[in-house]
């Protein structure tokens, strides 16, 4: 069977080739870069600074992924899914994305002082010049903030979703199991970025630094990295909302004959060059902060070659 799936152009076949299809491409999807998953996996695995940490946080965000695929996979077996194929839903769902992460970031930079929504509070958070005493150690995020993220995230639409939503889903044998392609697909990424998010979260639990100071390195880094790109993805949202046929025609198709790698786009410069870019700046500048402060803690002795 394995000698006839085609992931990156499958066709109608037998139940059991939809279904096995239907795994291997959201692990297809969970390891490539794709703003839906890599933003907010890496954004919040760092801030956990551990790798058990990070697999918590990739094992949330897929779960609530998952169900949302398989919801919209029962869906798009009785055919409703006529409102994924808008041009403009994709950038929408960047918006609500984009949103959610900046607001995230901005809780823990606040210290869990009321928000102030203005340009000049969020630059001098992003900036560290605040009237916090230091060092103070930001609250870590809620441990639902990954579900929530997963959820609002898996409606967002590409090549995937569209191979499951009208090739896979409708090959089901009835509405009982039409759920089944989204959910599988769901467990396929949920299986990759468990292993992406403790790489993140060991990355940064292998700093040489005392627990109080690492805390604040990884939460800070964490949260300015999600106002950062939370900002960007609200950016890119409204603009292909307002021009959505300038932005989706903004491509560029390499040989590779892989999603995610052969028509890189809008999505890749989010997932990849914003989030990265974001986050070495956020680590630099919180690297530099720690290093300023005394936190008045010995170096951290952990295992660094925990994983």
């Amino acid at each position: 069977m394995l000698s006839v799936i085609n992931l990156f152009n499958p066709s109608r076949g037998s139940l059991s080739l939809a279904l096995v299809t239907a795994v291997l491409l959201g692990m297809v999807h969970g390891v490539t870069p794709d703003e839906h998953t890599w933003p907010i996996t890496f954004s919040y695995s760092v801030g956990s600074y551990s790798s058990k940490g990070g697999r918590r946080v990739g094992f949330l965000f897929s779960l609530a992924f998952t169900f949302q695929r398989a919801l919209v996979s029962e869906l798009a077996y009785f055919a409703l899914t006529s409102f994924d194929n808008a041009l403009r839903w994709n950038f929408e769902i960047y918006v609500v994305v984009g949103l959610v992460m900046a607001l995230s970031g901005l809780h823990v930079l606040r210290r869990g002082h009321p928000l102030h929504l203005t340009f000049r509070d969020i630059k001098a958070e992003l900036s560290g010049k605040h009237d916090h005493p230091e060092p103070v150690v930001p609250k870590d995020l809620p441990w639902y903030m990954p579900l929530m993220h997963g959820f609002i995230a898996g409606w967002g639409v590409g090549a995937f979703a569209v191979i499951i939503y009208t090739v896979l889903a409708p090959e089901m044998p009835n509405g009982y199991v039409g759920w089944l392609p989204g959910a599988l697909f769901g467990i396929g990424t949920m299986i990759m970025q468990i292993v992406l998010g403790s790489f993140f979260g060991a990355w940064m639990q292998r700093r040489q630094l005392g627990t109080q100071a690492k805390a604040y390195l990884a939460r800070m880094m964490s949260a300015r990295t999600l106002v950062g790109a939370g900002v960007g993805f609200l950016v890119v949202g409204v603009f292909g909302i307002v021009f959505p046929q300038v932005l989706s025609s903004l491509q560029v198709v390499t040989p590779i004959h892989i999603h995610n790698l052969h028509n890189i786009g809008v999505g890749f410069f989010l997932a990849v060059l914003l989030l990265f870019g974001v986050a070495l700046w956020s680590f630099r500048k919180t690297i530099h902060e720690v290093k300023s402060m005394s936190f008045n803690e010995e170096p951290s002795t952990e295992s660094s070659n925990s994983v």
